[in-house]
C-alpha cells in the first residue's frame, strides 16, 4: 500500500488508517471476533495507522486492538491516541481535562491496556478551555523526550490554537472530520496546517454511514450516536439522501461504490491527507480499500464540485451542545 507523510515530523502511515471508535462504542452492538478479523485484515492488506481513544468504551477499545496486535511486529503499524474526554459509569459526558498530571496519568493507563511501551501519536481529544494548550502540548513533549510517545498531535482545534501549540513542539498532524459535505477545514485550518507543515488525518469521510451509499431513510439509528445527530433528523435526511444519489450517479460512471468515491474524494485533496475509514466489518473494509483504486480525474472532480458545494449538507455536523467545545468550531479572531 501506498504511504503518505504525516506533515514534515510525522511519520509514514499507510495511505488509509483504521478508525477503531465504532468497535466499541457509539454505534451499537459490537461484534468482538469480527471486530478482531477487521483489524487482522487491516493489518494484512497494509494499513498501518489504527487510530482509537482511551474513552471509546471507557478502555474497551484500547484492550481490543492490543489483542488485535498481539504477536504483530511493533514496528509495522503505528498507534494514534486521543486522550482528555471524561465520561461517568453511565457513558454520559463530564468535560475533559488536559492538565499536565492529567496527561501523565492518562499515557499510562493506555500504554498499559494497550500493551506496549510507547504510542506513536498522542493527541488531546478536545480543547480543554481551562489549561492553555502551551501547558498540555509542553506535557507532551516532555512525554516524547522519556520515549513514551513518539509524535504529538492534535484533534478538532481551530488555527489559533494549532499555531500556539505548534511553537511549544512539533504537530504532526490535525485530526479532524472532512468529507464531501463537511467541508469547514478549507475556510482557513487547512490552510495553516499547510502553512506550518502539519499533516491531516480526516475522520468522518462518510459522515458516520451517511454518504457511504447503505443508508437510507428507513434504517433507524436505533440506540447509537446518530440518533442524536442533526443531520440524520426530518427534513435534513431527506436532503442529505438527496445529495447521496448525486453521489450514486456519480459512483455508478466511475464504476465505482458511493464510499469508495467519497473516500477517495478526500484522499485527492491532497498528499498531507491520510483519510481514517471507519469499518467496523470485513466486508465494509474491502469496500474501503477499493477506494485506492479509484483514479478521479479532473472531470470527476469538477462533477463532484458541482453536486456537493460546500455547506450543501442540512444540519450541523455534531449537535448543538458538543459543537461548544469545538475549538474548530469557533469564529475566527479578527487579525
Amino acid at each position: 500500500m501506498d504511504q503518505r507523510k504525516l506533515g514534515s515530523t510525522g511519520p509514514a502511515v499507510s495511505a488509509i488508517g483504521l478508525g477503531c471508535m465504532g468497535m466499541s462504542d457509539f454505534y451499537g452492538p459490537t461484534d468482538r471476533s469480527e471486530s478482531i478479523a477487521t483489524i487482522h485484515a487491516a493489518l494484512d492488506a497494509g494499513i498501518t495507522l489504527l487510530d482509537t481513544g482511551d474513552f471509546y468504551g471507557m478502555g474497551h477499545n484500547e484492550m481490543l486492538i492490543r489483542e488485535a496486535v498481539s504477536g504483530r511486529v511493533r514496528d509495522n503499524f503505528q498507534i494514534s491516541v486521543k486522550f482528555g474526554a471524561l465520561r461517568d459509569p453511565a457513558k454520559a459526558w463530564l468535560g475533559y481535562d488536559s492538565r499536565p498530571a492529567a496527561v501523565r496519568n492518562f499515557l499510562s493507563y493506555s500504554l498499559q491496556r494497550l500493551g506496549v511501551n510507547h504510542i506513536d501519536i498522542y493527541r488531546p481529544a478536545r480543547l480543554d478551555p481551562s489549561v492553555p494548550i502551551e501547558e498540555t502540548v509542553g506535557s507532551l513533549a516532555d512525554m516524547v523526550k522519556a520515549g513514551w510517545i513518539k509524535h504529538v498531535g492534535l484533534s478538532e482545534v481551530g488555527s489559533d490554537t494549532i499555531r500556539r501549540a505548534h511553537k511549544v513542539h512539533p504537530i504532526s498532524d490535525l485530526q479532524i472530520e472532512y468529507s464531501l459535505i463537511s467541508r469547514g477545514i478549507e475556510s482557513d485550518i487547512l490552510k495553516t496546517c499547510r502553512e506550518l507543515g502539519i499533516g491531516i488525518t480526516a475522520y468522518g469521510v462518510l459522515s458516520r454511514g451517511l454518504i457511504s451509499g447503505h443508508w437510507s431513510k428507513d434504517r433507524s439509528a436505533g440506540q447509537d450516536f446518530r440518533r442524536g445527530s442533526p443531520r440524520f433528523q426530518g427534513d435534513n435526511l431527506d436532503n442529505n439522501l438527496a445529495l447521496v444519489e448525486r453521489l450514486r450517479a456519480i459512483a455508478s460512471e466511475i464504476d465505482a461504490s458511493p464510499a469508495q468515491v467519497a473516500i477517495a474524494w478526500v484522499a485527492a485533496q491532497g498528499g498531507d491527507i491520510v483519510p481514517l475509514v471507519g469499518a467496523r466489518r470485513r466486508d465494509r473494509l474491502t469496500e474501503a480499500l477499493g477506494a485506492l483504486q479509484v483514479k478521479l480525474t479532473p472531470a470527476h472532480l469538477a462533477a463532484l464540485a458541482k453536486a456537493f458545494p460546500p455547506c450543501a449538507a442540512a444540519g450541523a455536523r455534531y449537535p448543538e451542545a458538543q459543537l461548544a467545545h469545538m475549538d474548530s468550531e469557533r469564529p475566527l479572531k479578527a487579525s
